[in-house]
């Protein structure tokens, strides 16, 4: 079989290319797709990685006829919710072009792979405590440009599973965290100012934003997990939560994070660290998907983050090989 990733070199996909290829047989075939083409975070060698702009039609195109695959994981596209204010139309081209794209060419080239569609919590948008745990049931009340354009992915997937019979299976993850994930998010942007600080790179103080919101988080080689088991045992045309089912303040995050720092550090409100809207609380309910696959998460939150802290500490190291 011929497994395609596309967003193999971003921080699920690379995860993804390693779960695949460190529990499958040599005899299948692992490929992925990356805008730019480049390794940029490690996993195995035997991932056939391409370069592919999947908002251009002719380049999805030929990536599907390259690779032929039997299962798609389309994980690619503008994942950064703050950024998605500053340029609305940007993810919204990004990532509804490219899913159009990317299920026109499967459909032009004949195969019938089953394809994974990354949803998210963000489809959830504004919620209220009557709203929780959110099941898939929920409204879907988006209050970001990235998380209408997390609908209409959603719901595309749908609409080609109900119009052309494509194999669709449709995931909402909950927030997930890890090594390789970008600074920009979060739980890495206090880890990287952790590592920083005990590198003597910068002042004792981590610049934070709002600590009272609460989140469900998953290690992201959990959720990955997931991602197979949805492709392999769930229903096409469904849609699954995946999360922890658990709720954890941003404060407690960051508790944990400086509990394993070796300096004393204190922390300092930055204001361009606030969003233009914030939800209180956000914990859904994944206890459809673990009926349907028997999946559950592994990894606890505290090693998650203790992960990430030692991943940031080895990245500073190698762009600093002074460092100790």
């Amino acid at each position: 079989m011929r497994f395609l990733i596309t967003g193999a070199g971003g921080f699920a996909g690379s995860h993804l290319a390693d779960y695949l290829l460190n529990n499958l047989s040599d005899e299948h075939e692992v490929w992925g797709c990356d805008i730019s083409g480049e390794r940029r975070h490690y996993h195995s060698p035997r991932l056939k990685l391409l370069a592919a702009d999947l908002r251009d039609p002719s380049a999805t195109r030929s990536l599907i006829e390259q690779t032929q695959p039997d299962r798609v994981y389309h994980l690619a596209g503008q994942a950064f919710v703050g950024e998605s204010w500053a340029d609305p139309w940007h993810t919204l081209e990004t990532n509804i072009r490219a899913q159009v794209n990317l299920c026109e060419a499967i459909l032009a080239s004949g195969l019938q792979p089953r394809v994974l569609i990354l949803g998210s919590t963000e489809v959830y948008g504004r919620v209220t405590a009557a709203d929780l745990p959110l099941r898939e049931t929920c409204p879907l009340r988006p209050d970001s440009p990235y998380g209408v354009s997390k609908v209409a992915q959603d719901l595309l997937g749908l609409q080609y599973h109900l119009s052309r019979g494509m194999y669709v299976v449709r995931v909402r993850p909950f927030n997930h965290i890890g090594p390789r994930q970008n600074q920009k998010f979060v739980a890495p942007a206090f880890a990287s100012q952790i590592a920083k600080i005990e590198a003597g790179e910068q002042a004792s103080v981590i610049r934070v934003g709002n600590l009272q919101s609460r989140r469900d988080f998953t290690d992201v080689r959990d959720t990955v997990r997931a991602y197979y088991l949805a492709l392999e045992q769930g229903t096409p045309g469904e849609v699954y939560n995946i999360g922890s089912e658990c709720s954890r303040s941003i404060q407690e995050m960051l508790d944990i994070l400086l509990a394993n720092a070796v300096l004393t550090i204190t922390t300092e409100v930055d204001p361009d660290r606030l969003r233009p809207s914030d939800v209180l609380e956000v914990v859904g309910d994944a206890s459809k998907f673990k009926a349907q696959t028997g999946w559950a998460p592994q990894i606890p939150f505290e090693q998650s983050l203790l992960d990430l802290l030692n991943y940031e500490r080895e990245l500073l190291k190698m762009k600093r090989p002074g460092l100790v």
